[in-house]
């Protein structure tokens, strides 16, 4: 084994610990989002039974579609520091409105 293959195996396994510290750095990023993304279930009467329940939340003027609806209620169950919510009250128009109590 010559030199020159001692520091090519030296850059190398550089090369290999920077493209795992950036693949960890990465997948902690993406964790920490989808953390975020799924904090607050949505649950049905039946599962709420054996919840505490922790206050409610309301949106309204979503414009656009029931999906929207669900994810801001999401948002909100998630910043009260709730686990899940149920929605009690929906309505649609122009815009919708929704109401939901929130579970841990």
């Amino acid at each position: 084994m010559g030199h020159e293959t001692k520091a090519q195996l030296k850059d190398y396994v550089e090369v290999k610990i920077m493209k795992i510290k950036t693949t960890v750095a990465a997948l902690s990023v993406l964790s920490v989002l989808s953390f975020g993304a799924f904090a607050a279930d949505s649950i049905d009467a039946a599962q709420a039974q054996n919840r505490e329940a922790i206050g409610t939340v309301s949106v309204s003027g979503v414009a656009s579609s029931p999906m929207d609806m669900r994810e801001m209620l999401n948002k909100k169950a998630e910043e009260k520091g709730a686990t899940a919510y149920q929605i009690t009250e929906a309505r649609s128009g122009d815009t919708w409105h929704a109401t939901a109590e929130l579970y841990k």
